[in-house]
């Protein structure tokens, strides 16, 4: 077959050449573009179509010898075009493993950081938490089951009366002897004039006595004279008798006389001493009549002037019962008085967490009303039992159904006045509190009883001094009625 019989490349079949340098350019590193790939070379290497020339021309037959002759050369130069391409892709190769390798390790070496990182951030944080334990909590007593406590001063009425006047609400402020409630004053003021009339009674009896008392001295006198006279006309006369000068009867009337007279002088000096016996010394202030009558007289007065209740202490009203028309008996609550100025936390501390508590250790207190407010205070003591204790249903734990539960022990903590009156706190507020327990030295119990009073009120004082005034006016006054200056 003559050159003009081989059938040619179409068109649509790709150039040998143009085919290995597609795939080439396909299959190169990234790095390097030019370099080609080695399957495509090896599958060009043995097509059958690689035995054209450049120009596209192939034998079907594959049988000419001046084609094959023609085409050795191209396939040496194909060969060692595919053995270079080999060569170059193979460092390619190494290069990316080398690469994927030091990645590889640049990976783990970050992750392992990171890894020690964060197991040092940790340690670190259990040796700062140890360190912490050990240096504050351990010397720290908190809770938050912690009530703000006050006194909270019943007002109730002395007396039996109807309500006339309410001069206080919730929420008012008071002070100590001011008038919060009023009674109908018929009643007391009756039972008052009652108890002037017979003091004034029991003044003048005194008196009415110590006059008996006088006029029993003065008949000891008069009856002292008649028994001397008696007695002068008996030695008088009995020397007559022997004289014969006087009858035996004269003399006889003369000593009955005189025994008469001495009886009558022995009585008024007894009479006397009688009178004597009820009135010597006292005064008329001091008779012990008086001194009755003087006493009721102060207890009505007193009742009088508890027609108006008044409050004991200064602070605000709450728990207010009372309405105008009420008729109340003697002891009956009407209202509440509380002192806002002197509070303090009965803060409820587990059993195990009391074993440091100490009086008089400081005390940091928050509450939910002063976000940003500490207070301060300090332990003043510590309850002689746990709240169960005093319940009105105490636990029985000698019954078949006992279960351990961690028991709670009041504290008491006392708060600063300054505070309070910066910032008021109300009777059930709660608190959260931190004792400081470092300072160990304390007292767990109290070893001496309260000296002072724990709170005074003297506003009853003052009905008492106005009472014995008034009573006194009395007597002065029925004393010395009628007497002469």
């Amino acid at each position: 077959m003559t050159r003009s019989d081989e059938p040619t490349l179409g068109a649509d079949q790709p150039h040998p050449y143009k085919y290995k340098f597609k795939y080439m350019y396909q299959y190169a590193h990234p790095g390097s573009p030019e370099q080609p790939d080695p399957e495509a070379a090896q599958a060009q290497a043995a097509s059958p179509a690689a035995s054209g020339d450049e120009h596209g021309d192939a034998s079907p037959h594959g049988n000419s010898q001046a084609r094959d002759g023609e085409q050795a050369p191209d396939e040496d130069q194909g060969a060692s075009a595919d053995d270079k391409s080999g060569g170059q892709d193979g460092n390619g190769k190494d290069d990316d493993d080398k690469e994927s390798k030091e990645d590889e390790r640049r990976r783990k070496r970050k992750r392992n950081i990171v890894l020690i990182v964060i197991a040092c951030v940790f340690v670190l944080a259990g040796i700062g938490w140890l360190l912490y334990d050990q240096l504050v909590l351990q010397y720290e007593a908190t809770t938050d089951d912690a009530y703000i406590q006050g006194d909270q001063v019943q007002i109730s009425s002395r007396v039996n009366g109807t309500v006339v006047q309410v001069n206080a609400e919730n929420t008012d402020l008071v002070h100590a002897g001011q008038a919060l409630v009023k009674l109908d004053p018929v009643d007391t003021q009756v039972s008052l004039m009652n108890a002037r009339g017979k003091l004034a009674q029991a003044v003048r009896q005194a008196r009415q006595m110590q006059a008996q008392a006088a006029e029993a001295d003065a008949a000891i006198a008069q009856r002292q004279a008649a028994y001397e006279r008696a007695r002068a006309e008996y030695r008088r006369r009995l020397p007559l008798l022997k004289a014969n000068a006087a009858s035996k009867e004269h003399v006889d009337s003369a000593r009955r006389q005189m025994q008469q007279a001495k009886a009558a002088y022995d009585q008024a000096r007894e009479q006397a001493k009688a009178a004597h016996a009820s009135v010597d010394g006292t005064t008329i202030s001091d008779f012990p009549a008086v001194q009755q009558a003087r006493a009721n007289f102060i207890h009505a007065w007193v009742d009088a002037r508890h027609n108006a209740i008044i409050s004991p202490v200064d602070g605000y009203v709450a728990q207010r019962h009372v309405q105008p028309g009420q008729h109340i008996q003697a002891g009956q609550a009407l209202m509440v008085v509380v002192p806002l100025h002197n509070l303090w936390i009965d803060a409820n501390l587990k059993e195990t967490d009391i074993a440091g508590v100490r009086i008089g250790q400081p005390v940091t207190i928050t509450t939910d009303a002063y976000d940003d407010v500490t207070f301060h205070g300090k332990v003043v003591g510590l309850a002689a039992g746990t709240g169960s204790a005093f319940s009105l249903l105490p636990p029985e734990n000698a019954s078949g159904n006992w279960i351990k539960v961690v028991q709670r022990l009041p504290v008491r903590i006392s708060l600063e006045p300054k505070e309070l009156d910066k910032h008021p706190l109300r009777v059930g507020l709660s608190a959260y509190i931190n004792i400081n327990t470092h300072d160990r030295d304390g007292q767990v119990l109290a070893s001496a009883p309260r000296r002072t009073p724990l709170m005074t009120t003297a506003v009853y004082n003052r009905e008492m001094r106005d009472a014995q005034k008034a009573a006194d006016a009395v007597i002065a006054a029925n004393a010395h009625a009628g007497t002469s200056s």
